[in-house]
């Protein structure tokens, strides 16, 4: 069975910016006018102070330590140039001190040898972080290839996201979220798998790849939630084999249909929050059973229960990213105090609000991926879909290539907008 999407969403290979992140790691700290500065400044007082001692204590050959220390902030070629002004400004002096022939060569010897460690070590730095920022880059991509484009819109919802994964290799999570459109209804799934590395990516596919597949084949939302436990076990068993750690995956699963309520479960996630009318509130689920992966822990039979949600409000769903987010005092971050202010926001604007705020609170420092859908209810009276208001900008969604099959197609000429159709998995 197929499904069709209208949405804009961003396209490509990569994340944003990897190729410029694996760049930056060779450029210099220090501006080259900075350094030249400096470098005089520093020249000009070694041989001032090596003057006044005289022979009783030479003090220009201490210079042969300013390479090593620009090895740890400055490029390769900024590098290489103090190591030549400085091997330069010792031999000079070495040529018109007094002392054996002996005392002027191994104090040329130790000066080059010193410079040339400085450039050495530089270059050992660049290639081991290029090396580093290429994994973190490959891992991030490996993140926004698994997940869908947004927006997105069905029959039922427009769905808008921020998603931010965090770039250093051992912090790399695994958020994961799917918006699928079915004979039964939409279907939108957000979840967080416990713990981080590549190993929470790979249990990550696993659950979103299962979810794409059950929201269309199962008629209701238990039977969804029941594939994706039977998912994750099968992966921890593999996992098991292979020497890697058992992970579970708590995760909020929602189903829209034409009426106005929704459906869910929660496996362990945090509670939606609903926006409408200019007020904001948590939805209160009275039962929160054990994470995907967990039943086999847990008697309780995994049931729905139903909340209502109005056409025109708007429905946020976030990972803990958002939640556990800290300010240099460490406290967490106050999402429900700050979407009060506003809670008039449109979905896209709400989100770019949070992602600023997020920003802004915690100084820039984040610890965990940060995941948030914002879904807009919308009515399809007249059977058409809805048409996804503005273009995708960047955070509001994963590149293409979370479905295998994905290819666009166009529109009619009246409606003149971009349609995706993904077939099951």
């Amino acid at each position: 069975m197929a499904q069709k999407r209208s949405g804009v969403g961003t396209r490509g290979g990569a994340a944003p910016g990897a190729d410029a992140g694996v760049g930056a790691v060779s450029q210099s700290r220090i501006g080259n006018w900075a350094l030249v500065g400096g470098l005089a400044l520093l020249t000009v007082l070694v041989v001032f102070l090596d003057v006044r001692t005289g022979n009783d204590l030479r003090v220009v050959p201490l210079l042969v330590v300013v390479p090593a220390l620009a090895s740890v902030y400055c490029s390769l070629r900024q590098t290489i140039w103090i190591a030549v002004w400085i091997t330069t400004v010792v031999v000079g002096f070495r040529v018109g001190a007094d002392g054996t022939f002996w005392d002027f060569v191994f104090g040329i010897g130790f000066a080059v040898l010193a410079c040339a460690l400085g450039v050495a070590a530089c270059a050992a730095r660049i290639r081991h972080a290029t090396e580093m920022a290429r994994l973190r880059s490959a891992a991030v991509t490996l993140q926004r290839q698994i997940l869908r484009p947004l927006p997105v819109g069905t029959g039922h919802v427009i769905a808008h996201g921020l998603y931010e994964p965090i770039e250093e290799d051992r912090f790399v999570g695994g958020d994961i979220y799917e918006v699928v459109e079915s004979p039964y209804g939409t279907r939108v799934i957000i979840g967080d798998v416990q713990g981080k590395g590549l190993a929470a990516i790979g249990a990550g596919f696993a659950a979103i790849a299962a979810f794409r597949e059950a929201a269309i084949r199962e008629p209701t939302l238990t039977g969804v939630v029941e594939a994706l436990e039977a998912a994750v076990v099968r992966h921890n068993a593999f996992s098991a084999q292979t020497g890697e750690a058992e992970r579970f995956v708590t995760a909020l699963v929602l189903g829209f249909d034409e009426g106005g309520r929704v459906e869910a479960v929660n496996c362990g996630h945090l509670p939606p929050r609903l926006l409408h009318d200019g007020r904001s509130s948590a939805v209160t689920l009275h039962r929160t059973y054990v994470p995907l992966g967990l039943a086999g822990l847990s008697q309780e039979i995994r049931t729905t229960e139903s909340f209502d949600f109005p056409p025109g409000a708007t429905l946020l769903v976030v990972t803990d990213g958002v939640t556990e987010a800290r300010d240099i005092a460490g406290a967490f971050y106050p999402l429900d105090e700050r979407i009060r202010a506003w809670a008039g926001h449109g979905p896209r604007e709400l989100l770019d609000a949070l992602h600023v705020d997020l920003g802004e609170f915690s100084g820039g420092v984040r610890r965990d991926d940060i995941a948030a859908l914002a879904l807009l209810r919308t009515s399809a009276d007249d059977g058409r879909r809805p048409a996804v208001p503005g273009a995708a900008v960047p955070g509001d969604a994963a590149p293409d290539g979370a479905d295998s099959g994905a290819a666009v197609l166009g529109d009619t000429a009246e409606a003149g907008e971009a349609q995706w159709r993904t077939a099951a998995v």
